[in-house]
């Protein structure tokens, strides 16, 4: 083997050595955010089950923070649920609004943890969480909310018996 090509084998293996970090990395991250993303949201496929009377249930795992987070359906739509027994309505931002094309109805102005704000009210045709699903359900569009979560508040959680025990809660239609 002469010199040249002892310089281009050593510029090769130099070249798979940078591919195989870069791809060990990718995998790494790939795999990291899999992990931070089961943590924030443990109800990606929530838990559903039905009583012999045929009526339907969910069960939520609380996540890291203590919440319940859960994937879910508006309008057929898929959406990420937080639950919030202190929201009147369920609530989404702006932007949600606009991309499941939801009509603004009346404006308001709604209190909510960072004060008074301008907010519309609509009809979601359908909610779904797991088996659970319900009908012509109250909601408000909040312009100046952040991100992409729906506060499932009362307006749907009414509707429902909750039971909450340890890290579970058990949403079940009354």
């Amino acid at each position: 083997m002469n010199r040249e090509q002892s310089v281009d084998a050593r510029g090769v293996g130099r070249w798979m050595m940078i591919v195989s970090w870069v791809l060990l990395l990718g995998l790494l991250s790939y795999l990291f955010s899999r992990v931070l993303d089961n943590q924030n949201n443990p109800n990606a496929s929530p838990e559903s089950a039905s009583n012999g009377q045929g009526a339907a249930h969910v069960i939520l795992k609380r996540n890291r923070a203590g919440h319940y987070v859960a994937s879910g359906r508006i309008n057929g739509h898929e959406v990420v649920f937080l639950v919030d027994t202190g929201a009147t309505d369920v609530a989404l931002s702006g932007e949600l609004a606009e991309r499941l094309a939801l009509p603004r109805g009346a404006q308001r102005i709604s209190q909510t943890a960072n004060g008074a704000v301008v907010s519309w009210q609509t009809r979601l045709t359908e909610v779904g969480l797991g088996e659970l699903s319900l009908n012509d359900v109250s909601a408000s569009i909040l312009p100046s909310m952040a991100g992409n979560e729906v506060l499932l508040g009362m307006s749907f959680l009414k509707r429902l018996e909750l039971i909450q025990r340890g890290d579970q809660l058990t949403l079940r239609k009354l």
